[in-house]
């Protein structure tokens, strides 16, 4: 790993001189655009419209126009700012961490001991713990004046950057005071749906299913070129249905009885118009609002994990070893 940024934390006269990694990465297959006719690669270019040149990265400087001026900024005088040039990540505040709502959370970054620093480094960390407390932070990155959260993981110290607080939208939508009637029994049978999902969170146990589908399509596709057959590749696909719709009662009732039976092992719940656990057919629609998904039945932990924009799917349940 390769460091991105080196400073230090510093709370009250204490200084921790800390090094700054990137903590995550991209798992997607890097893809360019081409010219569908003859496969060339389709370039952007960064051309003046003063001059019409095409300008290299080593010549673009930045600019404010308020409409009726223009303000070009060089780098280095965008350097000499005194918050830019500053290498402290500031302790501002130590807070309950259940205070730290993870809407506000964006990128995540390791902090790593600076060969000078470990004792303080561990007295920190060690704090951080003991007392369940985030430290909230200031700190200038790339030319943003950023606010953070300090925590624990693994023995390592995590920096979490946090959007501001005017960054987070207000729900501003219909539905959220619609009246709606919830029933003793409607509520009983939906807790009884979650304590048939109920479980440990494993990461390990999910897998990006689309990213898993795209590599095997360009994998067939560099063996077979264009002549790719995607059905023998991936299996005949049911086409869609149109959705049944159910009663919230019944749908609630369906998924319980289908949870249960793939928690006992037993066969998947019989039904009309169960569908493939590949998705393949349109999920059932229970009344109220609420879906009773054929992948419910054939699948129940699947279906959750399949409501965002990513497809995930569950592994065969396995323990990772200690």
């Amino acid at each position: 790993m390769r460091a991105i940024w080196k400073g230090s934390i510093t709370f009250g006269l204490v200084n921790v001189p800390i090094s700054v990694y990137s903590a995550t990465e991209s798992h997607d297959l890097r893809m360019h655009q081409v010219h569908g006719k003859d496969g060339g690669r389709i370039r952007y270019q960064r051309r003046c419209e003063v001059c019409g040149e095409v300008v290299e990265w080593g010549e673009i400087d930045k600019a404010y126009d308020d409409g009726d001026r223009t303000v070009v900024l060089t780098d280095d005088e965008l350097g000499e700012l005194p918050t830019e040039r500053s290498r402290e990540i500031e302790i501002l505040q130590f807070v309950p961490s259940d205070q730290v709502d993870p809407i506000m959370m964006s990128k995540t970054y390791y902090l790593a001991p600076a060969s000078t620093s470990a004792k303080s480094y561990a007295l920190l960390r060690r704090t951080l713990e003991e007392t369940d407390r985030t430290a909230i932070v200031s700190f200038t990155l790339r030319q943003r004046t950023q606010l953070g959260a300090l925590r624990v993981r693994d023995d390592v110290m995590l920096l979490q950057t946090l959007l501001w607080e005017d960054e987070v939208r207000e729900p501003d939508f219909t539905g959220l005071d619609s009246g709606v009637r919830i029933s003793a029994k409607e509520l009983e049978m939906a807790s009884a749906l979650v304590e048939n999902f109920s479980g440990d969170f494993e990461p390990a146990d999910y897998t990006d299913e689309y990213q898993e589908q795209l590599r095997t399509l360009v994998e067939a596709k560099l063996e077979q070129g264009d002549t790719v057959d995607t059905e023998e590749t991936f299996g005949e696909q049911e086409k869609g249905e149109e959705a049944e719709v159910l009663d919230l009662m019944e749908a609630l009732r369906r998924s319980v009885s289908a949870a249960k039976e793939k928690k006992s092992g037993g066969s998947s719940a019989t039904g009309s118009g169960s569908a493939s656990s590949s998705g393949s057919r349109s999920p059932r629609k229970a009344s109220g609002g609420a879906k009773a998904s054929s992948s419910a039945e054939k699948k129940p932990a699947a279906s959750a994990a399949k409501k965002s924009g990513t497809t995930t799917r569950k592994k065969p349940a396995s323990k990772k070893s200690a």
